[in-house]
């Protein structure tokens, strides 16, 4: 739930931020005179894989513009550390939240060691070379994606899961305990998905990084996220732990789409399993 603490219309919330480090409050977004949410609220919880779900058009890649400064509310602010984050110079910013954006053009004929020091530009001063710390953080990037033997290659080059890992790579080397990822397994195929999931979760449980991702399959939100936002129309219609919020009932009330909840055989999370059109049950097997 959001913050019901006063503040201030731009500005640092007076006192020690005691909640979490990213929330928006009251948030009114639009693109023009389209509007896309009204009044909508939502908290990060710090060290979270936290996961938007909802249908097409619900406002998620909206809520996660505005979450990474990309929109300007219309109305509420978005906090960052208990600061609006409209009132954050740009590079201040960067070195907190990093982005991932959907479908990430690289400039033609870069290579992947360039792309991933681009990630460094926020720690850039204006007489600052680039230095030891930079080449540390690249190397270091690149080599928890598992791309350092791509490093002189052409980014045009490589498979989606590749480029997908890359662009991960420059937003790690910004160093940020906050990392956003808009819709990061779209276009790729199911063995690419769950590689560029496996690398999300790998980076929330062991380097303790605080993630927030927008993903359009049911399943693999229910499989990584510790905390499931669902929107709707652009409001939260429920959030916590999978487990405990993804029912038949959610899914039909989100989504429209009938169907059980059943144990994943895997890992226990909630798997969503579409009810059979009429017709299309178990068949019985001739003999």
């Amino acid at each position: 739930m959001a913050s019901k603490r006063a503040r201030t219309s731009a500005g640092a919330v007076p006192g020690t931020p005691a909640g979490n480090r990213l929330r928006g409050e009251d948030l009114t977004l639009a693109y023009g005179e389209r509007t896309i949410a009204r009044g909508l609220g939502i908290e990060v919880p710090d060290g979270s894989f936290t996961v938007v779900i909802g249908p097409n058009a619900c406002g998620k890649s909206t809520l996660l513009r505005a979450l990474a400064r990309m929109l300007t509310p219309e109305q509420g602010h978005v906090y960052l550390d208990g600061s609006v984050i409209q009132s954050l110079p740009s590079k201040e910013v960067a070195r907190r939240l990093g982005l991932l954006p959907q479908s990430a053009t690289a400039p033609d004929g870069i290579t992947v060691a360039d792309l991933v020091a681009r990630g460094r530009f926020p720690h850039q001063k204006l007489l600052r070379q680039w230095t030891r710390e930079d080449e540390r953080a690249v190397d270091a990037a690149m080599a928890a994606t598992q791309v350092l033997e791509l490093a002189d290659r052409g980014v045009d080059e490589l498979s989606g899961g590749q480029r997908q890992r890359v662009w991960i790579a420059m937003a790690l080397a910004q160093e940020t305990p906050l990392l956003l990822l808009d819709e990061p397994t779209t276009y790729l195929d199911i063995a690419h998905q769950i590689e560029v999931l496996d690398l999300c979760a790998q980076l929330h449980e062991e380097q303790g990084r605080t993630l927030v991702a927008v993903l359009h399959d049911l399943n693999h939100a229910c499989r990584y996220a510790t905390h499931l936002v669902a929107l709707k129309e652009g409001r939260v219609v429920a959030e916590g732990e999978p487990s405990r919020i993804v029912t038949a009932e959610l899914v039909e009330e989100v989504f429209g789409l009938p169907c059980v909840v059943v144990p994943d055989p895997e890992t226990g999370t909630p798997l969503v399993v579409p009810r059979a059109r009429s017709g299309r049950g178990p068949r019985a097997v001739a003999v």
